[in-house]
C-alpha cells in the first residue's frame, strides 16, 4: 500500500472551487428552504454534514464533495472558503429556529 500523496496547491484550489460552486439539491438545506439553488456546500453546518457521515453519504459527486467539506471544516480550515464567500456576497445566512 502506498501512502496518500499530498495534493498540489492547484488541486486544492480546484477542490475548493468545486465545493463552493455546488449547492445542496434537496433536504432541509435544499432549494425549497434556500431558493433558488439551495445552500452552498461550503456553508452547510458541520452538524448536518456529521449526520450524513454517520448515516452514509449520498452517492456520486455530491457525497464526495460533502465528505471533503466536512474534512476541511473539521481540520479548522473553513477560512479557505472565505475568498469564495466574499465573491458570492458573503456567507449564506441560516433562518433562526423558532
Amino acid at each position: 500500500m502506498q501512502p496518500a500523496s499530498i495534493p498540489s496547491a492547484d488541486d486544492l484550489l480546484a477542490l475548493l472551487a468545486e465545493i463552493a460552486a455546488m449547492h445542496m439539491p434537496y433536504g432541509m438545506y435544499g432549494p425549497a428552504n434556500y431558493p433558488p439553488d439551495g445552500c452552498p456546500l461550503m456553508d452547510l453546518p458541520t452538524e448536518y454534514l456529521d449526520w450524513f457521515w454517520q448515516r452514509g453519504w449520498p452517492k456520486g459527486k455530491l457525497g464526495r464533495l460533502m465528505e471533503q467539506t466536512l474534512l476541511i471544516k473539521n481540520s479548522g480550515l473553513d477560512s479557505l472558503f472565505e475568498p469564495f464567500r466574499k465573491a458570492a456576497g458573503g456567507r449564506r445566512k441560516f433562518p433562526r429556529k423558532r
